[in-house]
């Protein structure tokens, strides 16, 4: 915006300031979301579920505020957006988490999921004068952190975390209450039995409940080393490499790139692309995410989103936009290309991965993974924030080599799901161990075990001088099968 830019004296900047002033100040965010996630797991771990979500809600809060009170000074606004960013990237390993410990299995692809953010900006920049034009979009953003406090103030602990931590009283009580069943129901009693067995099959393999041990039990177990890798490559690919968050940033910069001139109907264009976002989202989440599964959905859009951005590069590299010129009908194309790809990522890569990450980890790992996933996606997002204003500039003329990079990512993830992804659609949680080999693991470990206590103990022949009491003369004893027999003369 023209009255943001004027603020903090961007506007005076030569490009190349201008993009790394930028740069700077959208990557703040993603530098206090990658510390956010990783903290908020042993927060998770060690208070629970819940109060590690009120707490990243009232951090986030804090960082609003303070970006709000910035007034021009860019070392108050970096401040603010780290404190910001700390609770979002809290929030974002969080609510997967929560919500895949919560939900049956049979709908918890369709629970697990900005188009308000794009329309604010739009409305405030055409009706507000001065710093209102910014500001009034900061302090909204508080509205969905103030929501998340209110609503979970009224939410039950998650049941997996009240079962690992012996809180078995309590985690039925819940369960029973979130299943709309009595106690002493069939579906209830499976479900804690369930998690009963995989809480023991990962005591037995590993034992200890230490940081160290959980480590171990992560990276030395092949089937949870398996996991942790899978939910790092998803993240890798999902937001950092595909390019939509390049979009997501950088939105009316982009459309600049394309051809849109106006600040205003850059902000147009980028609500639209935030409805696309939103409707195709929820189309999956409702219709797809638990029949056609995340499998499918990862696969085909892998190779969507890799031709639409494609055609985006050959546009901008073989009939780029003059400024001053009517856009030609390809450059039409290549717009809606933006959309295509949006409603292509929001129908597997966005909502998926997340699926995924938050329901494949044991019990005990849960948290871990899911904050080691979310660190990763943010620490490649801060790349991402800090490389694409560059890109944009320097890579080919009009920057036409960014799309045929994020392409290039997109067709190669399709390779990444044929052979690494499994289809985890309406398996319970504590089957997960079944998919990924760790049950077989525990049995052979058991199997092994009851061979080595009921196998019969060698013989071992020797002998041995043994006292002999009453003054009889001590001899030699014969020892076998630890009896020892005295044979006196």
């Amino acid at each position: 915006m023209p009255s943001f830019m004027s603020a903090y004296g961007i506007a005076k900047l030569d490009p190349t300031a201008k993009a790394n002033l930028q740069s700077n100040i959208v990557s703040t965010l993603q530098g206090g979301c990658f510390f956010g996630s990783l903290i908020a797991y042993w927060v998770a771990d060690k208070y629970g579920r819940k109060p590690a979500l009120i707490v990243a809600s009232i951090i986030t809060i804090m960082g609003i505020i303070i970006q709000c009170s910035s007034n021009g000074h860019i070392e108050a606004l970096y401040v603010g957006r780290l404190f910001a960013g700390l609770g979002v990237g809290a929030a974002s390993m969080l609510t997967p988490l929560y919500v895949s410990e919560n939900a049956p299995r049979a709908i918890r692809g369709g629970l697990t999921g900005t188009m308000l953010s794009f329309w604010v900006n739009y409305g405030t920049l055409g009706n507000l004068k001065g710093n209102a034009q910014w500001q009034v979009p900061l302090a909204l953003q508080a509205l969905p952190a103030l929501a998340l406090f209110v609503g979970l103030c009224l939410c039950n602990e998650s049941p997996r975390w009240l079962a690992r931590s012996d809180n078995w009283e309590e985690a039925t009580r819940v369960l029973a209450r979130l299943r709309h069943l009595p106690r002493e129901h069939p579906y209830v009693q499976m479900e804690l039995d369930d998690m009963r067995q995989q809480l023991d099959n990962e005591a037995l393999l590993v034992g200890g409940a230490s940081f160290v041990d959980l480590q171990k039990e992560m990276w030395l177990i092949k089937g949870n080393r398996n996991r942790a890798l899978t939910s790092i490559g998803l993240m890798f690919a999902n937001r950092s490499m595909t390019g939509t968050n390049a979009i997501n940033y950088y939105a009316p910069l982009i459309f600049l790139n394309l051809g849109i001139p106006a600040a205003q109907q850059g902000l147009f264009a980028t609500g639209i692309y935030g409805i696309v976002k939103m409707v195709t989202c929820a189309a999956f989440l409702l219709l797809a995410a638990d029949s056609l599964g995340r499998r499918r959905s990862l696969l085909w859009t892998s190779i969507a989103q890799g031709c639409a951005m494609f055609v985006i590069g050959f546009y901008v590299r073989f009939d780029p936009p003059v400024k001053g010129q009517a856009i030609p009908p390809v450059g039409y194309f290549a717009l809606t290309c933006i959309f295509l790809f949006a409603a292509f990522f929001q129908f597997g890569w966005g909502p998926c991965c997340w699926i995924i990450v938050s329901e494949i980890p044991t019990a005990r790992l849960r948290a871990m993974n899911v904050a080691l996933a979310a660190s990763t996606q943010w620490l490649f997002n801060f790349v991402v924030a800090q490389a694409v204003p560059h890109m944009l500039v320097t890579v080919g003329k009009n920057g036409f080599g960014t799309y045929f990079v994020f392409g290039s990512f997109c067709f190669s993830m399709f390779f990444f799901v044929w052979f690494l992804i499994p289809e985890t659609k309406g398996m319970s949680l504590e089957r997960m161990d079944d998919l990924f080999g760790v049950t077989e693991m525990v049995k052979e470990k058991v199997h092994n075990d009851e061979e080595a206590h009921h196998k019969p103990a060698e013989v071992h022949e020797t002998t041995a001088t043994v006292p002999v009491s009453n003054g009889e003369k001590a001899t030699q004893a014969h020892i076998e099968d630890d009896e020892v027999r005295v044979v006196k003369e």
